[in-house]
């Protein structure tokens, strides 16, 4: 007698249809996992075994075989438990197999029978949905799964109120969707950094056309106070947006309350954060910190103190949006259309130009230090600024800044000026070169500037597309949609990288 149940496997965000299928045969007593399973997949027996073994029941000593088809994908997981259980008891005759043909299941499973939380249940809701089949998932994850919408979902907290609501002596009622998070938790304050009105300027740009930015100063300046209240004046996730960032943080396991995301991410890994821990991948592929701020802020805190390779993976993704992990067998694709902020100080010790903690060993200390960044690297950096220290007079003076709340109504603005030029499909920052240059046009002032620029600057193609996309930005700001004027350009050119030696 042969029962199938569908379950799924995760490629990056993709979801691929896997189907659990169960035999029970005569011969000897055997359970055997086929179809490529990794440990934890096949530990799936024992798990089985004792839930049924807590409900009363025991598995038939006849050889019982799983095949998880197709057999040539590789099976990663616990989630196989529960998919496993329910087809290997429609073989036994205790569930009709009908029923659970058109059922997608994933959970794992608890030697008292009880179903735990797994990971990736909103991605396989949204592949059940588009299916048109059911889902059946652990409770704690049935919140998460009603947000794919039009689904039939069962939430069950252990194996036997599955088997009686099949049975029909119990009905379980559909889940409800749950937000994640608190909207009414105050964040950190623009108005709280003293001083660093330029900096704080920089800020604004870099959050209304979504550039990336490296701070350069001395310790203390304020770099990462300025990093941390970024997300404050980022405009809200639109529906897409926050399904996306959900999709990715279910897959890493990352929705603890069972919800959906409805901020922008902001990271901040340390700078020991080995390549896989910042780009994805390991032994079971999972979403790096890069993915984890999809949609969001990555802030790096001490830059050229984070591994070469590891820096030098960003390249790619923030070109293309996307980081691809290659294996032997497979390739997985994780989105990660994220904001850069980078913060460094000018030295290793970190006071070059200071004259109170002048540098004993500048220029050398600086131009070692600094010559950990690539110029590649830099160069896909839109933005770049000095934060000078804060002196006494700014620390002591009573807040005179802006909020938080009114540069986020400008930002926004400007973000509605985008969204209505390129349909919500781009920011200033990742909108196409072919699609740049018809709206990034610049005024007789602006192109006289670049054209005298041309003569004493040394700037890649890349360098001076990121510079129209910086003026192109400043000018969304200043509420001129339509040409780029001189200002605009000049302050652009501030924001551009230049050498940081002070010899």
């Amino acid at each position: 007698m042969v029962a199938s149940v569908q379950t799924v496997a995760f490629s990056g965000i993709d979801v691929l249809p896997i189907e659990v299928q169960v035999q029970i045969a005569s011969g000897l007593p055997a359970f055997t996992i086929v179809g490529l399973p990794d440990k934890a997949v096949g530990e799936s027996r024992e798990r089985v075994r004792g839930a049924l073994h807590a409900m009363g029941l025991s598995l038939p000593p006849k050889r019982i075989t799983v095949n998880l088809a197709p057999a040539d994908v590789l099976k990663e997981g616990s989630h196989y438990d529960l998919p496993i259980a329910l087809a290997t008891l429609a073989a036994m005759g205790i569930l009709p197999k009908e029923e659970l043909k058109d059922c997608c299941v994933l959970g794992e499973l608890g030697l008292d029978s009880t179903i735990r939380s797994v990971s990736g249940v909103l991605p396989a809701a949204i592949h059940a949905s588009a299916k048109d089949i059911a889902l059946i998932c652990p409770a704690t994850c049935g919140p998460e799964a009603a947000w794919a919408g039009g689904l039939d979902i069962l939430a069950p907290n252990d194996l036997l109120q599955l088997i009686n609501h099949f049975k029909g002596t119990q009905v379980l009622s559909a889940p409800q969707p749950k937000m994640a998070g608190n909207d009414n938790v105050a964040g950190p304050c623009l108005s709280d950094i003293r001083g660093q009105e330029s900096a704080k300027r920089a800020l604004e740009i870099a959050a209304a056309g979504g550039h990336n930015l490296l701070m350069m100063g001395p310790p203390g300046s304020g770099k990462s106070m300025l990093a941390q209240r970024l997300a404050t004046i980022l405009p809200p996730l639109s529906p897409r947006e926050a399904l996306e960032i959900s999709m990715i943080h279910s897959l890493a396991g990352e929705l603890p309350e069972g919800g959906i995301v409805r901020t922008r991410p902001y990271r901040d890994p340390h700078h020991s954060a080995s390549l896989p821990a910042l780009v994805g991948g390991g032994t079971r592929a999972r979403p790096g910190e890069i993915s984890l701020a999809h949609h969001g802020v990555l802030f790096l805190d001490e830059l050229p103190e984070f591994a070469r390779a590891s820096l030098e993976s960003l390249r790619q993704p923030l070109e293309t949006g996307n980081a691809v992990i290659a294996r032997v067998n497979a390739h997985a694709t994780w989105p990660a259309r994220f904001q850069l902020i980078a913060a460094m100080n000018p030295c290793r010790c970190g006071y070059l130009g200071d004259p109170g903690q002048e540098c004993t060993k500048a220029p050398r200390c600086a131009s070692d230090y600094q010559g950990k960044l690539s110029g590649p690297l830099l160069d896909r950096i839109d933005m770049h600024i000095e934060v000078p220290a804060v002196s006494l007079a700014d620390l002591n003076a009573p807040k005179t800044g802006e909020t938080s709340s009114v540069v986020a109504t400008r930002v926004a603005r400007a973000r509605d000026v985008q969204h209505a030029r390129y349909n919500g499909e781009y920011t200033n920052t990742s909108v196409p070169v072919a699609r740049l240059e018809t709206v990034a046009q610049l005024d007789a002032g602006a192109r006289a500037l670049v054209d005298q620029a041309a003569a004493t600057m040394a700037m890649s193609a890349r360098g001076y597309h990121r510079l129209l996309r910086v003026a192109r930005t400043i000018a969304d700001l200043d509420g001129a949609p339509e040409v780029i004027s001189r200002a605009h350009l000049a302050e652009a050119f501030t924001y551009r990288p230049h050498k940081y030696l002070n010899t």
